[in-house]
């Protein structure tokens, strides 16, 4: 066992020496203690890594951090990685713009390892604009990567894109697109989607504009550099720069013009039909009438044969008629009949029986 008397622990330990002033000073020595233990036990690593690196960060700057709820370990790796390159505050990495970052919600190793990449290929990236782009939503080190790396974009993405020559021959094409990223227009440029849109477009265009399809199968190239030598940009206001457009497969399709042809022979046709029904109905209409105007004439012989009886009648009674004149008529009448028999007409409507 320590000899406490030899140490004056004695003295400390006694009943009256831990009454009043003495427990709080030890209670505020305790406290202390503890928490340079506890600042020592988090933050010894990170600070002495700093002080190893040269990075800058004092222990009482990563206190402040983790006052600030910022993880000083990300900020301290952050800050190592961009001195170890070899930029650090003339680059605008410093500290409290690697904290601003963090708490705004950005990637900072991230951000970091994309500086550093754009600073090796020797693009001119700063911190500011990489923070911008990463806030935007983009990823900062994938657009760098593809900036160094020109990256092959499939147009369409899936199947083929179909267009028709002048003959009338439809073709399918397959493309791809080599683009790298444009850094300076990364921030509110459009997506890959654009790209592939307009080189479709001009795809179908140069397509368009060919007399007919075998020239497009015998220079594929043509449509590369028709696409390319259109006085609209393709990639403007985009994310990305085209490099080249290079036709991938060419396949020939249906014969439209033949399809379109005959769709409209048809339609002709189905006119034809629909004047040629109108023409048949006006004509039966037509017919229609005229048989009604044959029986309405047919009627008024009828009504006048009716009236012969009566004359023939008045005749005799005025003594205009006499009864040989009668025979005469009747054998006029009886060999017309006859006639009219032999014929073959019947007449039925031309006479009238007397009884």
């Amino acid at each position: 066992m320590p000899n406490f008397e030899s140490f004056g622990w004695n003295v400390l330990l006694s009943p009256a020496a831990l009454s009043g002033p003495a427990i709080i000073v030890l209670l505020i020595t305790g406290l202390l203690l503890l928490a340079f233990i506890w600042i020592f036990a988090i933050f010894f690593k990170p600070w002495i890594q700093s002080k190893l690196t040269h990075a800058g960060i004092s222990l009482w700057d990563l206190v402040a951090m983790k006052i600030r709820r910022v993880d000083p370990r990300v900020i301290v790796r952050a800050r190592i990685m961009a001195v170890q390159t070899g930029f650090g505050d003339e680059a605008g990495i410093v500290t409290r713009a690697l904290e601003a970052h963090y708490l705004a919600g950005g990637n900072v190793p991230q951000v970091i390892r994309a500086i550093v990449a754009a600073h090796k290929a020797q693009l001119g990236l700063t911190f500011k604009e990489a923070a911008a782009i990463d806030l935007a939503g983009r990823n900062v080190l994938q657009a760098v990567q593809t900036s160094i790396n020109p990256q092959v974009i499939d147009c369409p993405p899936s199947g083929t894109l179909s267009a028709v020559a002048q003959n009338g021959i439809e073709l399918k094409v397959r493309a791809r697109v080599t683009v790298r990223s444009n850094l300076q227009q990364i921030i509110g440029g459009a997506t890959e989607e654009t790209i592939v849109a307009r080189v479709g477009e001009g795809i179908v265009s140069a397509i368009g504009s060919a007399a007919t399809h075998w020239d497009v199968l015998e220079k594929p190239d043509l449509i590369s550099k028709r696409v390319l030598s259109q006085s609209r940009r393709l990639d403007s206001q985009t994310a990305f720069e085209i490099v080249s457009i290079d036709i991938a497969d060419i396949d020939v399709g249906n014969n439209i013009g033949a399809r379109l042809q005959v769709a409209a022979a048809n339609a002709e046709l189905q006119v034809a039909r629909a004047n040629a029904e109108g023409r048949r109905a006006a004509a039966v209409a037509t017919e229609q009438e005229y048989v009604a105007l044959i029986e309405e004439n047919r009627a008024k012989v009828v009504a006048a044969e009716a009236e012969v009886p009566h004359a023939i009648a008045d005749g005799f009674s005025q003594a205009k008629l006499g009864l040989l004149d009668y025979y005469k008529l009747r054998n006029v009448q009886a060999d017309t009949e006859m006639r009219q028999m032999i014929a073959g007409t019947s007449p039925g409507t031309n006479s009238t029986s007397h009884k």
